[in-house]
C-alpha cells in the first residue's frame, strides 16, 4: 500500500471584508448576508495552512524546503494580510470575498506558484475565518 506524504505549514493574517453584491439592493444584501453587508466591513484574524504532497527526497529527507514554502506563502499574503480585500485586492473587484472564495483564490495562487516545483504539488488549502470556521480546498484524483 502505498501511502501519500503531505506536509502543512500554517500562517496567520488579518484581513477585512463586506459581504456585498452590487446587483441586490440592499435590502436584499442585508436580508441574506446579515451584519456582514455592513458599510463599514468587519475583519477576521485568519489562519492559513498550505498542504503540498510528493515524496520525500532522500538527500534532504524533505517534501519541499521549510523556508520556500514560508518565502512563497509570504509573498501571496502580502495582498491579503492587513487589507480591506474588497477594495485592496484585485480579485475581489468584482467577487463577494466570502471565505469560500478567499480559500479558492488562494488555491489559484498557491497552485500557479508551485507548479514550478517538481518534487511536489498542492494538496489542500485550509482557510479558517475563526476557530470554528474553516473552508478546505483540496486536488482530488480523477
Amino acid at each position: 500500500m502505498a501511502f501519500k506524504k503531505l506536509l502543512t505549514k500554517r500562517m496567520e493574517f488579518s484581513a477585512s471584508h463586506r459581504y456585498w453584491n452590487p446587483g441586490w439592493s440592499e435590502e436584499r444584501n442585508k436580508e441574506v448576508f446579515g451584519k456582514a453587508s455592513g458599510p463599514h466591513g468587519h475583519g477576521h484574524n485568519y489562519t492559513l495552512e498550505i498542504t503540498v504532497e510528493g515524496e520525500v527526497d532522500k538527500e534532504t529527507g524533505m517534501i519541499i524546503n521549510l523556508y520556500q514554502l514560508k518565502v512563497i506563502m509570504k509573498e501571496v499574503l502580502n495582498d491579503f494580510d492587513h487589507k480591506y480585500l474588497n477594495e485592496d485586492n484585485p480579485h475581489f473587484k468584482e467577487l463577494i470575498p466570502t471565505t469560500e472564495n478567499i480559500a479558492a483564490v488562494m488555491w489559484d495562487i498557491f497552485y500557479e506558484k508551485l507548479g514550478s516545483n517538481p518534487s511536489c504539488k498542492l494538496y489542500r488549502v485550509r482557510l479558517y475565518e475563526t476557530d470554528e470556521l474553516y473552508v478546505d480546498y483540496r486536488r482530488v484524483e480523477q
